[in-house]
């Protein structure tokens, strides 16, 4: 009887799809979705700030008490690889994850890392993503930029593309298997093509030919990444109607502490541009930043009610250790943030339900859940869309013209399909 093999996954899209990557490998052993039965479990870890290191570390030590064997990967190998060791079976970098299947048959501890971990390239293809109707799709790996609260660069390495023929390879299987969305993601997913000579825009159109595919979602772009030619392609059908733009915050003073290279002005501008042709636009934003004064903050404030987002992910700013952040002063107080925290989603989430209110197109859905009478799926704007049904449209394509536009955040209701 085959061991079973629970993977646990912290942190981002990339994660989620080198897991993907690691069952796909998993040949001589059984994975399982519930973690009480299994015998091995795979910390895929996320050490983007101090507070995910203490997140991955409390749960290993949960873990380490029910006599389990653990493996260490991801992110967290170079930043807490050394002080997790004692209790783990074995350590392996991303370089490492393709030899999943001869990894647990190793006898001994291990600690694997590797001195080309910051040029590797995946070639594993992903056959399945089990029950979806959607897939992220990892098209690069690493960042050149060098924001100063962000260890990424340090954990990922330089940024470097898949190569194209793999991706399309990659879409063209799940797209065999029932997948009908993708979505397009990596470590800083706009910096694509930089060493190939191609980009973002090219390897949409790309993607779109490929039979089966119906709608093409964008993870996180940086604002200097939207030049003219990914402009253009905003009037095409097969985009969703929705970009996520990381500002991180709207004063230029903050933006500049944080090495970003992206201002206000033109941030506002750019996203003027984009609304005007019907995008519904996200972003990140780091509230609590050393440097974010009272006074900076007002002026943050109302520059960000001028700006046309419709969704946001705040978050307060946590050290990392390593980075040039952590070591500035004063620190912003932690209600202080919280305040601001809480201020900026109020503020969005006013915004998209009048985003939502205004519209006045159908919204198109692809159901990704049925329970209990209510199917749940993301419109073209990144919304969700809540449908009360006894019908099972899972995986359906559903276009919906009268629907009632909820208080509740990003949510959409239908009483019965149309």
């Amino acid at each position: 009887m085959k061991s079973k093999v629970y993977f646990k996954t912290f942190g981002c899209r990339t994660n989620l799809f080198d897991t993907q990557v690691m069952i796909e490998n998993l040949k001589d052993f059984e994975v399982t979705q519930n973690e009480s039965e299994a015998e091995i479990i795979i910390i895929n870890s996320c050490s983007v700030t101090n507070g995910a290191d203490s997140g991955v570390k409390n749960y290993l030590n949960k873990m380490s008490k029910t006599g389990k064997k653990l493996y260490f990967t991801g992110c967290g190998v170079k930043t807490k690889g050394k002080e997790f060791a004692p209790l783990l079976n074995g350590i392996f970098d991303h370089t490492h994850k393709e030899n999943i299947n001869s990894l647990l048959q190793e006898s001994k501890p291990f600690f694997f890392t590797s001195e080309n971990e910051d040029t590797h390239i995946d070639k594993t293809l992903v056959s399945e993503f089990v029950g979806k109707s959607r897939a992220f799709i990892k098209i690069q790996e690493g960042c050149d930029f060098a924001c100063s609260y962000c260890i990424i660069p340090f954990t990922r390495g330089k940024a470097r593309s898949l190569p194209q023929d793999s991706i399309l390879k990659q879409i063209s299987l799940l797209a065999q298997k029932g997948v009908q969305e993708v979505v397009l993601t990596g470590t800083n997913m706009g910096s694509y093509g930089k060493d190939t000579q191609t980009s973002v825009p090219k390897l949409i159109k790309t993607i779109s030919k490929i039979q089966g595919i119906k709608r093409i979602r964008i993870g996180s772009l940086e604002p200097s990444q939207i030049d003219d030619e990914f402009l253009e392609l905003l009037g095409e059908e097969f985009l969703e109607k929705h970009l996520h733009i990381a500002l991180q915050h709207s004063h230029n003073s903050m933006l500049e502490i944080m090495n970003r290279i992206n201002r206000f002005e033109s941030d506002l501008a750019l996203l003027e541009k984009i609304a005007l042709k019907g995008f519904a636009i996200g972003s990140d934003y780091i509230v609590g930043h050393p440097g974010e004064s009272e006074e900076i903050w007002r002026e943050a404030h109302e520059n960000l009610k001028l700006l046309p987002l419709t969704h946001i992910h705040p978050f307060i700013y946590s050290p990392r250790d390593g980075t040039p952040s952590s070591t500035l002063k004063p620190r912003i107080n932690g209600a202080i943030a919280k305040k601001r925290l809480h201020q900026i989603k109020a503020l969005v989430i006013q915004k998209n339900i009048d985003f939502r209110k205004n519209q006045t197109q159908p919204l198109e859905v692809l159901i990704e859940s049925f329970e209990n009478g209510v199917a749940m799926g993301l419109d073209q704007f990144y919304n969700k869309m809540k449908i009360l049904t006894p019908t099972h449209p899972l995986k359906q394509w559903l276009k919906i013209t009268k629907y009632e536009t909820l208080q509740e955040c990003n949510q959409t209701l239908l009483k019965e399909t149309r």
